[in-house]
């Protein structure tokens, strides 16, 4: 693939321009604020239904509000998703099913960064929980309505895992598979490293399973770029905003428009179709670690998530 012709300071909506998303059904998780917000705006300027998935829906029907006042035309709606429980990602996928609507594009991107050592509903580690296990399970619940969407509606679908380039600051394995909700090797930053390189090995084992089904759905990764949003917020177990502007200080740090730019590049582009199992930085394809292009790993991640989730 050439060179996209944007770049880290390319807004959302500059990567969307004259795009017609018209007639696509789009769940974007994660949607009450930062990029998830301005992802699931600029997708309904552009004519694609967003469902927004979400925790709060006190909040996601502000967001909601806010998107129709600026686009009367927009159709967006909320349904409750919280990524942390298997029992909501079954029920929010169970009602979306219900509805009967097509499903062409899924953005998993909702995630939480950092936070002390927790175990969700489930007795998983919380950030491995929210930020790569709900989504897996959301992904696997839904594949059968993308796969039936984009065999009638002759569209290739998209699923697309946001992720973050501080996936290389995981454990040195990796991903500690026997060790995950110990709390004796919890490291709170390690643990947002190892969530964030099972976004990019989901995404690269499901692309490889997709091609090998013959199915027209891709699965890709990106890296949205260094953004300050409330996935830092110190009172959730974030950096303080200094600490963390240091930490970032080698990065541009983006502003919102910016930031949803890789997403919603990915998620509508042309130059993108036929891409899966990449990995993009910037709204151009990029590498990954050594980890992130483990094949072996990814496998070994896939049935290791399957086990939990059955």
């Amino acid at each position: 693939m050439c060179p996209s012709g944007f770049s880290s300071s390319s807004t959302a909506e500059e990567v969307t321009e004259g795009i017609n998303g018209s007639g696509l059904t789009a769940i974007v998780t994660g949607t009450t604020n930062g990029i998830g917000t301005e992802t699931a705006r600029v997708l309904a300027l552009r004519g694609v239904h967003v469902i927004m998935g979400v925790r709060k829906i006190i909040a996601a029907e502000d967001v909601k509000e806010a998107i129709l006042k600026e686009i009367p035309t927009a159709k967006v709606d909320a349904m409750e998703l919280d990524l942390s429980s298997m029992a909501s990602v079954r029920k929010f996928a169970s009602q979306f099913i219900s509805s009967g609507l097509p499903l062409n594009i899924l953005i998993n991107n909702a995630g939480i960064c950092a936070k002390p050592f927790t175990l969700s509903k489930d007795n998983i580690e919380l950030q491995f929980a929210t930020n790569h296990l709900g989504h897996f399970l959301l992904t696997n619940l839904l594949l059968d309505t993308m796969k039936k969407t984009a065999s009638e509606s002759k569209k290739e679908g998209r699923i697309i895992n946001v992720t973050s380039d501080g996936h290389q600051y995981t454990y040195p394995e990796g991903i500690i598979f026997d060790k995950i909700n110990e709390e004796s090797s919890y490291e709170k930053w390690h643990a947002y490293g190892q969530s964030k390189l099972a976004n990019i090995l989901h995404a690269n084992e499901l692309a490889r399973r997709l091609k090998e089904e013959g199915v027209d759905i891709t699965a890709n990764s990106l890296h949205p770029g260094a953004i300050v949003t409330r996935i830092y917020n110190p009172e959730i177990g974030g950096y303080p905003p200094t600490e963390l502007l240091n930490m970032l200080g080698k990065y541009m740090i983006k502003n919102i428009h910016q930031g949803a730019a890789t997403t919603c590049y990915v998620a509508l582009h042309p130059q993108v179709r036929g891409i899966s199992g990449e990995y993009f930085s910037d709204c151009n394809m990029a590498k990954a670690s050594s980890h992130g292009k483990n094949i072996d790993l990814a496998k070994k991640l896939w049935n290791f998530s399957m086990k939990i989730i059955e």
